[in-house]
């Protein structure tokens, strides 16, 4: 069984390989270890390796986690930071606030200012990314870009004190040829220009996009944020339902 720090040699070794493709510079492309289903110990050893951010799928998982990282959090010399990707309830944002350093899947108007309350009761203030919904597929969460809703949200979010921007995220329909694959990602990034051109307000560096499977796509299509789980942790065990 390969050992996580040869898989993270070997991921290491295909994120450079995109780069180049794409005439970018390695520093351009921030890796997320996906760390749902796994235990803080093996987080803990991604740590050691160097890797810094994470990303999380469920609340209650997480919680069952959170003690034995706080150390890694807030002590270490190099604290990792800890982000929500997965859909968020919005009664559950307040315990989210609580745990998370940054909510990657903000996909309404009405979670947005759930986020709000929550961080301003804890003095917060809260990275968030957009999750846009650019699939056709029933089971994909995300804020489709061409709504009202999606347009009332970007108006409201800089009157939301507490809440920081900072980018978009999206996942590539399942099962689909590269073109497709390619063409959501491009699909982003072109929804993230248009939209920074015509709200000077709020950020949109991060382009959170592409996963174990299509990562090399999204490097080449301009994602600033990989998010990858099994080709670092390897196979996983499906966690209970919270």
């Amino acid at each position: 069984m390969s050992s996580l720090r040869d898989n993270l040699e070997r991921l290491e070794e295909a994120i450079a390989a995109a780069c180049h493709r794409a005439s970018r510079p390695r520093a351009e492309v921030e890796l997320m270890a996906v760390s749902k289903t796994y235990p803080a110990a093996t987080i803990a050893e991604a740590a050691a390796l160097g890797l810094t951010l994470f990303g999380e799928n469920r609340v209650q998982e997480f919680a069952g986690k959170e003690a034995a990282l706080d150390p890694l959090r807030t002590r270490a010399a190099n604290p990792i930071r800890v982000h929500l990707i997965g859909h968020l309830q919005s009664n559950k944002a307040q315990r989210a606030v609580e745990l998370f350093d940054g909510i990657d899947s903000l996909d309404s108007l009405r979670l947005a200012e759930r986020l709000n309350e929550a961080a301003g009761r804890l003095g917060k203030s809260l990275p968030v990314l957009i999750e846009v919904k650019l699939s056709s597929e029933e089971s994909k969460a995300g804020i489709a870009p061409n709504s009202a809703e999606a347009a009332e949200l970007l108006e409201r979010l800089p009157s939301l004190s507490h809440l920081e921007l900072r980018g978009l995220m999206t996942i590539a329909p399942f099962g689909v040829s590269e073109a497709e694959t390619r063409a959501c990602f491009r699909s982003l990034r072109q929804w993230r220009d248009r939209w920074a051109a015509s709200y000077s307000k709020l950020s949109f560096d991060v382009l959170s996009m592409g996963m174990s499977g299509d990562f090399d796509f999204a490097i080449e299509e301009g994602a600033t944020r990989i998010r990858v789980g099994t080709a670092l942790f390897g196979a996983r065990i499906a966690p209970e339902v919270d």
